[in-house]
């Protein structure tokens, strides 16, 4: 029997958690995917799913915002959520006291960042953006092969956008902005303007050419603020294959050659890309803060 540690992985998203646990080479060994209802069901759950798997530490990439100043004595914890009860839920916490192991928190969308930067599309590099589009959209920035907090996290979901003259909801539907990119652009911005879901929609459809629009600006607005070596683009909007070309061509004509660059001219279909490890970018993150955690004992 190997004396190598155990790793549990926890995504936890705002409709599902997924549950792992990983060898020290980064195996999957065991995973379980759960509902996310309240607090005071799913917590506990999951809590007594890793008890006995005998993991050395815990790492755990969750929906936010979150505090992640480590001098804060909510530190670890759900903010502003706008997940029904979800609010100022201290995760990490809760589960170092129940587990009894080390555990590191971070953003989902950073975890999965730092997967791709460390293992994935991004390898190599000292810097990268990762941005998921599905039910919510965020954005995990690298720089220097760590990923950016500063006052909070970085919440790229909400930066505000020029409207398309041809969308029919330019103001978006978000609860807390106007035209902001999650409000425009997510899965359920998607579905609540043209009435169905994204994979439901044809690949002529009109929709496309907005999404793709607003897509490209996030992207040229992240190159002028981060200037990211590469441009990470996942989630389940994103898996419809043809949204990426429109992207990089939209993106390309709104920079206007202001920004010289080869990635940015033979290379762009390099640079703006699909994640190098699909759909296994969050549980990779995971585990890497958990081995981070341990490592910091």
């Amino acid at each position: 029997m190997s004396d190598s540690p155990l790793y549990g992985a926890l995504e936890a998203g705002g409709t599902k958690m997924a549950l792992s646990v990983l060898n020290d080479a980064g195996e999957l060994l065991e995973r379980t995917m759960l509902p996310t209802r309240t607090p005071g069901e799913t917590i506990p759950e999951m809590i007594d799913w890793f008890r006995g798997k005998h993991i050395a530490a815990l790492g755990i990439g969750c929906f936010g915002p979150l505090d992640l100043l480590p001098a804060s004595p909510t530190f670890g914890s759900i903010t502003a959520t706008p997940k029904p009860g979800w609010q100022n839920v201290p995760v990490l916490d809760m589960f170092k006291k129940a587990l009894g192991v080390p555990a590191a928190i971070d953003t989902d969308v950073n975890a999965a960042a730092l997967a791709e930067a460390r293992l994935g599309a991004a390898k190599g590099l000292s810097s990268c953006l990762y941005v998921t589009v599905g039910t919510g959209i965020g954005g995990g920035l690298i720089i220097h092969g760590q990923p950016v907090h500063g006052l909070v996290h970085p919440e790229l979901g909400h930066m505000l956008l020029q409207p398309d003259p041809r969308d029919p909801a330019p103001k978006g539907f978000c609860p807390y902005h106007t035209s902001c990119l999650e409000g425009l652009a997510s899965g359920p911005a998607l579905q609540k303007r043209w009435g169905v879901s994204a994979r439901e929609l044809s690949q002529d459809h009109i929709a496309w050419e907005i999404e793709s629009t607003y897509l490209a600006q996030m992207c040229v607005n992240a190159i002028c603020c981060f200037s990211p070596e590469k441009i990470i683009l996942g989630g389940g909007v994103m898996q419809q294959s043809f949204l990426l070309p429109k992207i990089r061509s939209k993106a390309k004509a709104l920079l206007n050659n202001y920004i010289v660059s080869p990635a940015l001219n033979e290379e762009l279909d390099d640079y703006i890309t699909a994640p190098g490890l699909d759909i296994h970018s969050g549980v990779t993150g995971a585990f890497l803060l958990a081995k981070q955690a341990l490592a910091a004992e």
